[in-house]
């Protein structure tokens, strides 16, 4: 009777473990064509035009970053860090397709890594504050490596964010690095706009308060934000929050 009942809990082991690599090749098969999917549309917004006296380089950029809108027009701008993993497509939806690109790829079909994308409460052009979700993926994939930012050594060497959207090309500097929980803590992604130099020194106070070290560099009342969100698993619904402010910009011409 006991051998019987060895026999099976063998048998029940040795499928878990079968489904468990299934399940780990599946995963890595998909993370992969994810990567490709992201190394394709990154080479469509570096790859080099023909030169003529009409097209500078600043230009050729630009016409990249138009040529996936047409592919698809959910999407919104390239978001780099130099130096990093960070190059991605971010895309927005309406309120009809909330949290859409969660778990979807550029071209639309299912990726569990999703693709950074900006909540569709924000405006590009006109809010104070855009906020771009991406998932924290581990070996510095997606947002993962946002998690470097908690020791202030890697923000001092990547300090700058560089957003080009289909509006405009803009850098955006690091004025605080935080962790909160959503729900319950520090409610950051409810700040879109400010409705006075009050409520917009607020924020910026409290993104200060929970900084993980002391950043000089600060925004003002007027100062266009950028903040990258993603989560932070040292507490549940847990946040680690990346704010930067605009600090030049260049629209298309």
């Amino acid at each position: 009777m006991k051998k019987w009942i060895i026999n099976i809990v063998a048998v029940i082991l040795i499928i878990s473990f079968v489904l468990s690599v299934i399940y780990i090749l599946k995963n890595y098969k998909e993370d992969k064509k994810q990567n490709e999917v992201f190394e394709e549309l990154e080479n469509i917004v570096l790859e080099e035009q023909e030169e003529n006296e009409d097209n500078t380089e600043e230009k050729k950029e630009n016409i990249n970053i138009q040529k996936l809108f047409k592919m698809n027009n959910d999407f919104i701008g390239w978001l780099k860090i130099e130096n990093t993993n960070i190059s991605y497509p971010v895309m927005q939806t309406d309120n009809n397709r909330k949290d859409y690109y969660l778990r979807r790829n550029f071209y639309k079909q299912y990726s569990q890594l999703g693709t950074p994308y900006i909540a569709e409460y924000c405006n590009i052009t006109t809010s104070d504050n855009v906020i771009i979700y991406g998932h924290h993926i581990k070996n510095n994939q997606m947002f993962g490596e946002l998690e470097k930012y908690k020791k202030k050594e890697f923000y001092n060497n990547h300090k700058i964010i560089n957003f080009n959207t289909i509006y405009d090309k803009a850098d955006y500097e690091i004025i605080a690095v935080f962790k909160t929980v959503a729900y319950t803590g520090f409610e950051y992604y409810k700040f879109v706009n400010s409705n006075s130099k009050q409520e917009f020194d607020t924020f910026i106070k409290k993104c200060k308060e929970l900084s993980f070290y002391e950043i000089e560099k600060t925004a003002k009342y007027g100062d266009k934000l950028i903040t990258l969100s993603t989560c932070e698993y040292s507490n549940q619904n847990g946040r680690l929050v990346v704010v930067a402010k605009k600090i030049n910009t260049k629209l298309e011409e």
